[in-house]
């Protein structure tokens, strides 16, 4: 593979294709929200110094709330729990043992962080609604209700109709 950020091309060496691919594996896909404003004029439109500013986000991001470079502000996903925005959908599959269905869908439905919850036709029993931010804690709790033999999660790129 051959890239560089001038647009010309450049190898990778073994050791930077390994790196990359380590990276990438450990990696956490995340729904991004980025500022691309200078702190100046951030500052500008809030009506505060840009000192004040800067301790602000330095608080931020020593809290994780947010992630900082040069030119932007990313809002992390504990920054979008915090002010309760929505995120993307996750849609989860859940397989439950037949003889165990009753009690495992009561228990299903106690499980706050699913915004909906179906019981449907076909290869599996569930499918529950969850919002991104929240799908890892769903996975735990649900994981943990006697009778469900799987779950698989399915997080949306894009939507292609409203």
């Amino acid at each position: 593979m051959k890239v560089n950020s001038r647009g010309g091309e450049e190898s990778l060496t073994e050791r930077q294709r390994y790196l990359l691919t380590k990276l990438l594996e450990d990696s956490k896909a995340v729904n991004v929200h980025t500022v691309y404003k200078s702190q100046n004029e951030l500052a500008r439109e809030m009506g505060i110094t840009r000192q004040a500013l800067s301790i602000h986000l330095r608080k931020f991001k020593e809290a994780g709330l947010i992630r900082t470079g040069r030119g932007f502000i990313d809002l992390t996903d504990k920054a979008l729990q915090l002010l309760e925005v929505k995120s993307v959908d996750a849609f989860v599959f859940i397989k439950v043992k037949p003889q165990m269905r009753v009690e495992a869908y009561k228990e299903i439905k106690k499980i706050l962080e699913a915004e909906k919850i179906y019981r449907v036709t076909g290869d599996v029993d569930i499918v529950a609604i969850v919002d991104q931010t929240k799908l890892s804690k769903f996975l735990k709790k649900v994981s943990k209700v006697e009778g469900v033999i799987s779950t698989s999660a399915h997080v949306v790129v894009e939507k292609l109709k409203e």
